[in-house]
């Protein structure tokens, strides 16, 4: 505590770092720290996990302190941008364990929850403000926020920003930023492309660099492992397993490149009865954050998430880390395994490598300078894996409860037909109908249709109503046997046009036509029309609205269709239809 002392940082940021218990500064914060307090932009590459968060705060906060100032409606003094929703909310609870016994506001604002709650936590303004791009454009576009009053300014995992996409929204918002400020620019690798985009941001930097660029974690054991895609599911399932049972594995992070990736591992692990969450860019807010924290707190041993948690996740703990589907940038591999091996701790880091993965590994080696030490598939692993239990109906449901895909998405049901909401004794529905298949698979893919003719559920208990809807049996019997090649079933109940009797069709109406007065009628031609009515010309006067004619296409139609085809209309005399001209 005694160097954090010899800084002169206030006494309220020092009795919080007492109550954290830090004593010893790491080296980063040796570097930042004096820097800083002298109000020098800062240009930092560092790794995660290297104490960054404390680099930056710990000055920031004792700046604000001796400063204090009414603060803005809409403002704030402080602003830090973050890459992703859980290294936000991570900064933010780290800067209120530091500022504990300072009156600072500090918010969090990223994406996945309600805006208007946020805007409304932001109408008197705030000292320090934690947020993603994505978000805090939003918040400036409806005027809920404004950067007019910012005195410091953070810009945490550059590179990170960069992959993502946030290249244009961070120059839209380093043109909003007030040219006096503090700013402070990390990364944990430096291109030419992050180097291009701090010139915006910082001037006359002091550079701290704690490590050499693209190095990984020393106390890391790094080992790889060649086998099928096929086969990565079974190793993975056995060696967490085997590991979780003998303590060997304390927290696992399994990383996948793909999110349904990732659903499926976790599907295949919970069937295992390996206790197993995931968190990828599907999951709501709310189910991410129930992920960090079951595995934070012990109660979900394994961790399977997309690139999404390789950057800045500060979880203590992490015995190993599992590279079940190799990362296609080097760069990203440095992060993965960065998870493990955290304040002097030591960690295993084991990458699954199939034939068409071992690219990626050979650009991982030649950035690292470190070549992965091979590990052989266990003995009788293929007697073990073949002895591995298949995701069930039961298994999926469960992974996929909180996969925060919209409930009719999701499957229903299992395979005796019970519905959510069915009834205790096991029957299918509430109101008796048993037996209904469920609207989707396992997959959530719609199952087969019941055909549309059996409607036999609908058929009234007393059975005085002809049962018409049981795919046509009584007009079955008047037409005879259906032959061999009939249409399905479906189709068979309604036949075509041209196939129906003539005394079968219906009227289109019963009341006699030709009765409005004033519109005498010609004699219609028996030019073939099909099977449709013959119309006779218009007199040329269309009539102005009466229900004893229709209009279509500059002819009106008027008359009574009877059984035979024949027409009646102002008292003419009935035309009997032509035959349609074959061929």
């Amino acid at each position: 505590m005694s160097y954090f002392s010899e800084l002169g940082l206030a006494e309220p940021v020092l009795r919080a770092l007492g109550t954290k218990g830090y004593s010893d500064p790491t080296p980063i914060q040796k570097q930042a720290i004096p820097a800083l307090l002298e109000g020098r932009d800062l240009l930092g590459i560092a790794q995660t996990g290297t104490g960054k968060t404390a680099a930056f705060s710990l000055p920031s906060i004792h700046r604000l302190a001796a400063d204090p100032r009414p603060r803005n409606n809409a403002g704030c003094r402080m602003l830090v941008l973050s890459p992703t929703r859980e290294l936000a909310a991570q900064i933010a609870e780290n800067m209120r364990g530091y500022a504990k016994y300072l009156a600072l506001s500090i918010q969090c604002v990223f994406g996945g929850v309600p805006v208007g709650k946020q805007a409304r936590a932001l109408v008197h303004g705030c000292d320090i403000l934690v947020a993603t791009p994505g978000r805090l454009l939003d918040l400036i576009d409806q005027r809920a926020l404004t950067l007019r009053h910012v005195e410091i300014f953070v810009l945490d995992e550059a590179d990170q920003m960069m992959d993502l996409g946030f290249i244009h929204p961070l120059k839209r918002i380093a043109g909003m930023l007030p040219k006096e400020r503090q700013s402070l620019f990390f990364s944990a690798t430096m291109p030419k492309a992050i180097a291009d985009l701090g010139k915006q941001f910082i001037h006359n930097p002091v550079r701290v660099e704690v490590t050499p660029q693209a190095t990984t974690a020393e106390r890391v054991d790094q080992y790889v492992t060649f086998l099928n895609q096929a086969e990565k599911q079974a190793l993975l399932t056995l060696r967490l397993r085997a590991g979780l049972a003998d303590g060997s594995v304390e927290r696992a992070l399994v990383f996948t490149r793909t999110k349904h990736g990732a659903d499926r591992v976790v599907r295949h692990l919970v069937t295992a009865g390996i206790s197993t969450a995931a968190i990828h860019g599907n999951k709501s807010q709310a189910q991410r954050t129930a992920a960090i924290k079951g595995f934070k707190s012990g109660s979900v041993p394994v961790l399977v998430a997309t690139d999404i948690a390789a950057r800045g996740i500060d979880i203590p703990g992490v015995s190993h880390v599992f590279n079940f589907e190799m990362p296609n940038v080097a760069e990203q591999y440095v992060h993965r395994i960065g998870r493990t091996a955290r304040a002097g701790a030591d960690g295993i880091a084991m990458s699954f490598v199939a034939p068409d993965e071992k690219s990626y590994l050979r650009d991982i080696e030649r950035l690292t300078r470190v070549k992965l030490e091979t590990m052989p598939l266990p003995e009788g692993f293929t007697t073990e894996a073949a002895r591995l239990p298949l995701p069930s109906r039961k298994a999926v449901q469960d992974a996929l409860a909180d996969d925060g895909r919209p409930a009719h998405h999701r499957p229903r049901g299992n395979r005796d037909g019970e519905r959510r909401g069915g009834r205790p004794d096991g029957r299918g529905r509430p109101d008796g109908r048993e037996g209904e298949r469920p609207r989707h698979s396992e997959s959530g893919e719609r199952g087969p249709r019941r055909p549309r003719t059996d409607r036999s559920f609908i058929q009234p208990a007393g059975g005085d109503r002809p049962d018409r809807a049981r795919g046509g049996d009584e007009r079955q019997g008047q037409r005879g046997p259906r032959p061999a090649d009939a249409r399905p079933a479906p189709q068979r109940e309604h036949r075509a046009r041209d196939e129906r009797p003539r005394d079968d069709r219906a009227r289109r109406d019963d009341r006699p036509r030709g009765d409005a007065p004033g519109h005498a009628r010609a004699e219609r031609p028996t030019a073939p029309r099909g099977d449709r009515p013959h119309r006779a010309d218009h007199d040329g006067k269309r009539p102005s609205s009466h229900k004893g004619a229709h209009s279509h296409g500059g002819q009106a139609r008027d008359g009574q269709r009877n059984g035979g085809g024949e027409r009646r209309g102002n008292g003419q005399r009935p035309v009997r239809r032509q035959a349609r001209p074959q061929g």
